[in-house]
């Protein structure tokens, strides 16, 4: 696509977002009470937002003009931004953190698919080499340890060397008996076919007869595999089978990955070209219109001196360097602007006094009849639901606002190569330059008032204002020693690699492991809506998990502006049976986003930094690392041992309770600053104390065992991964629907123990059929739908399971009166007419 194409797109995203920006106020503004149009009219908006990001994402990642990728960032901060408050406001009026969207989607002529929220690339990008940096070090420290990563991950049992030749002994003698029942077979075959030549005699042979059978033999077999070939082309026609050569990479392929390598080597360089370009350029204009802006801000302020002498008799007073200097009477004013307004703040000041002193006379009278007058109109807009103020509207507005004004309508004629556009960097740098000299003119323009005053006036100024300053001052002071009083440092003397390299040594920080979220494979929920509307809550699919995983764990980390103004998400916990892949979506987290990987489970700490004190020491080291080096994620696995209802016999030693209490005040000392999040995984979530367990985790969210088309795309693409070839021979769907209840995990073990090297090379000739899956899979224990209603009746117990519990209740009560005022109405009607 060339670069035409991609500004194209842009314009047409913009247009589209500034229409919704249009539209939204509109729709938001009046209170509404039917809850069916309200979570409509948000799931259109969200859906459009998503449309709008996904291609901003691909326009951002495709342009290489610097200026240009700014505002895109700008605008794609505001978007991801406004997604996760529609998000947050769903959550809020339906009570629940999985929606569905399948009768808006129709509506919209959308697939499924276009709902995927992409990982933005610039999240590594930006950061690739910090990555790799840290990746270096972390590798470095663990091998100056002598922890090996790969006994980690694959742990090998030594064997003793008497047992070891034992094996091959073993090995080599059933070797030799296949090879001896072979020769044997050949001997037996030999014996039995001169056993029949004997007893049938000579035998008379027929050339033709045997001629003619070889040939019907041979045309049976040739038609056969005419047919197969038309047969598949037909299904390939039809699109049914992909084509012969789909799974390999073609060369497009291969052109467009070289392309893409030299698209962001330009990228780096006009982006270094750009900011070369900013500190040249304002140098630049400093020498040139330095002394040309410093004359006209000094006859500016004195025209304004003399103007406002005239008017009012004296001098004004000169705004503070705190308060803005001169730049905020003269900000995109005229002189003339600049004393009126002084006239009408002095009409202002006199008529508010007079308001003042009426107000204080009314007050007692009119007092009691406003209070009562406020509590009834509390009440019935607390009936009505209305949208909360959106803190990336502003934003998005100044974005769409700076691309009409700059963009929209630009001849580019010139930049073939966009690189960076300089008269746009002398318009933004004057302003800059404008400012620094503002300054030097405040002060020269300070003492020259100070001057005309003691000349003309003869007035000094009080001392009491001085005063006050160095009381707010000493004031302000003291606060901050208070403030430093409590944050006390206990590892003030030392470094922060210091620290990174005792908390590698110490297990505490882990390497994360490289896996992709779309590697989470999953299918889409085609029925979620029209179960809920016959009042059955559907369970949610895999891609609805990936999704939330995706709002709320990786768009925060990876940006930072979406971080501080977003709906504050600081802990999550994964609730699910074991093998649904709770552990490889906390290292899909880490790994999307660049981020740190610390475990502090039960089973991890225990032994380590005993005591308060050690304990103490521990959680500052990690949380002060986690700030440092941020974005950090802080993995709490089987986190229902933290919140044992009661600890078992056998665990007590390990003290897995040790963070239950320190983690409620870790959670409170968390600021929107800090893109740190907590992530606990359980398999057991019953076994915790309900209440402490749900004030820790602020999202809980069901990871759910695969549904028949999630496990149908897992059979397929995990066979294939693991260099598997899918015939007519594998039916997958007799798979998927054999395999109900066996999770991911299930499914990734038996296709690894089915597909051996052996299997693979033997693949030609014998393909592989749904019997060998299904023997090794039958020796596993799957998940019953007893253990799946447990962990749904435990969420039921949740504060947010309570809430749609109860409103679910609420609406088939409200139902049902309805139906009764119908009946009663029909009565009514009928008794009329008898």
């Amino acid at each position: 696509m060339s670069n035409a194409m991609y500004n194209k797109m842009w314009h047409q995203t913009q247009e589209a977002l500034g229409a919704l920006l249009d539209k939204e106020p509109q729709k938001m503004i009046e209170p509404q009470r039917n809850q069916v149009f309200i979570f409509q009219t948000l799931a259109t908006f969200y859906i459009k937002y998503v449309q709008i990001f996904r291609n901003l994402e691909n326009v951002y990642d495709q342009f290489v003009h610097p200026q240009k990728r700014i505002l895109i960032r700008k605008v794609l901060d505001g978007v991801m931004g406004r997604i996760l408050e529609l998000k947050n406001e769903m959550v809020e009026l339906e009570l629940t953190e999985f929606h569905y969207f399948d009768d808006i989607l129709q509506d919209l002529k959308l697939a499924p698919q276009q709902l995927d929220i992409p990982i933005p690339k610039y999240f590594l990008k930006e950061k690739l080499e910090v990555i790799k940096g840290r990746e270096k070090i972390l590798a470095q420290i663990l091998a100056d340890g002598g922890i090996d990563t790969s006994d980690m991950k694959y742990p090998v049992k030594s064997i003793p060397f008497d047992e070891a030749v034992k094996l091959i002994q073993i090995a080599e003698r059933a070797r030799q008996g296949r090879l001896r029942a072979l020769f044997m077979k050949q001997i037996y075959l030999q014996e039995y076919r001169a056993k029949q030549s004997k007893m049938l005699g000579k035998k008379v042979t027929d050339t033709w007869a045997a001629a003619l059978r070889i040939q019907k033999v041979w045309r049976r077999f040739h038609q056969c595999k005419e047919t197969e070939k038309l047969r598949e082309e037909e299904m390939i026609f039809l699109g049914m089978n992909p084509p012969p050569l789909f799974n390999e990479v073609s060369a497009t392929v291969i052109q467009a990955e070289k392309v893409d390598r030299l698209r962001n080597e330009v990228q780096i360089k006009h982006e270094e070209d750009y900011r070369e370009a900013l500190v040249t350029i304002k140098n630049d204009l400093k020498l040139i219109e330095g002394l040309d802006i410093k004359e006209n801000l000094q006859d500016q302020i004195r025209h304004w001196f003399i103007e406002c002498r005239n008017l009012t008799g004296t001098f004004p007073e000169y705004p503070d360097i705190e308060e803005g200097g001169s730049a905020i009477i003269f900000s995109n004013k005229t002189i003339q602007q600049v004393i009126e307004d002084v006239i009408a703040n002095q009409e202002e000041e006199e008529k508010n006094e007079k308001k003042k002193k009426k107000k204080k006379e009314k007050q007692p009278k009119n007092a009691k009849k406003q209070k009562k007058g406020t509590k009834e109109k509390n009440k019935e807009e607390d009936e009505k639901w209305k949208m909360s103020p959106s803190l990336f509207l502003p934003a998005m507005k100044e974005g769409c606002n700076a691309y009409k004004e700059i963009w929209m309508k630009k001849d580019e004629s010139w930049n073939f190569s966009q690189d960076y556009d300089p008269e746009l960097i002398k318009e933004e740098k004057r302003k800059e330059v404008e400012s620094e000299i503002r300054i030097q003119v405040d002060e020269l323009m300070r003492q020259e008032l100070e001057n005309l005053k003691l000349a003309v006036d003869r007035e000094r100024e009080r001392p009491m204002k001085a005063g006050k300053k160095k009381d707010k001052k000493g004031k302000k002071g003291k606060k901050k020693e208070k403030k430093a009083k409590k944050d006390k440092d206990l590892t003030a003397d030392r470094t922060i690699e210091s620290l990174y390299k005792e908390l590698v040594e110490e297990g505490l920080l882990i390497p994360a492991l490289k896996v992709n979220l779309s590697d989470y494979i999953g299918e889409y929920s085609y029925l979620g809506t029209t179960l809920r509307q016959v009042s059955i809550e559907p369970m949610p699919s895999l891609l609805d998990v990936r999704q939330l995983i995706t709002l709320y764990g990786i768009w925060p980390l990876g940006s930072a502006a979406v971080h501080e103004k977003a709906p504050l998400v600081k802990s999550l916990l994964l609730a699910g049976p074991s093998g649904v892949g709770k552990k490889m979506l906390v290292h899909a987290i880490c790994t999307e986003t660049g981020a740190n990987l610390f475990n502090l489970s039960s089973s991890n700490i225990a032994g380590k930094y005993p005591g308060k004190s050690g304990l103490q020491m521990m959680l500052h080291a990690v949380f002060k690392v986690a700030r440092q080096l941020q974005p950090s994620v802080v993995w709490i696995e089987d986190t229902e041992k933290t919140f044992y209802k009661k600890v078992p016999n056998s665990e007590k030693m390990n003290e897995p309770k040790r963070l239950k209490k320190h983690l409620p005040q870790i959670l409170k000392l968390l600021k929107p600053d800090d893109r740190i999040l907590i992530v606990g995984t359980t398999r057991r979530p019953f076994d915790a104390e309900l209440q402490s367990f749900c004030k820790v985790y602020q999202k809980i969210i069901l990871v759910p065992r695969p549904d028949y088309a999630s496990r149908y795309v897992l059979w397929k693409q995990i066979i294939e991964r693991n260099g598997g070839v899918l015939t007519s021979a594998l039916n997958v769907s007799c798979l998927a629907k054999v395999t109900d209840g066996f999770t991911q995990g299930h499914i990734v073990e038996v296709v690894k123990g089915v597909l051996t090297d052996q299997r693979i090379r033997r693949q030609i000739h014998k393909p592989l059929t749904a019997v060998e899956f299904i023997t090794a899979i039958t020796s596993m224990n799957p998940v019953y739908k007893e253990e799946e209603e447990s962990f749904k009746n435990w969420y039921a117990k949740t504060p947010l399971g309570k809430k749609r519990a109860l409103a679910i209740t609420r609406g088939s009560t409200e139902k049902a009166k309805d139906k009764g005022k119908r009946k009663a109405k029909k009565e009514k009607k009928a008794k009329k007419k008898k």
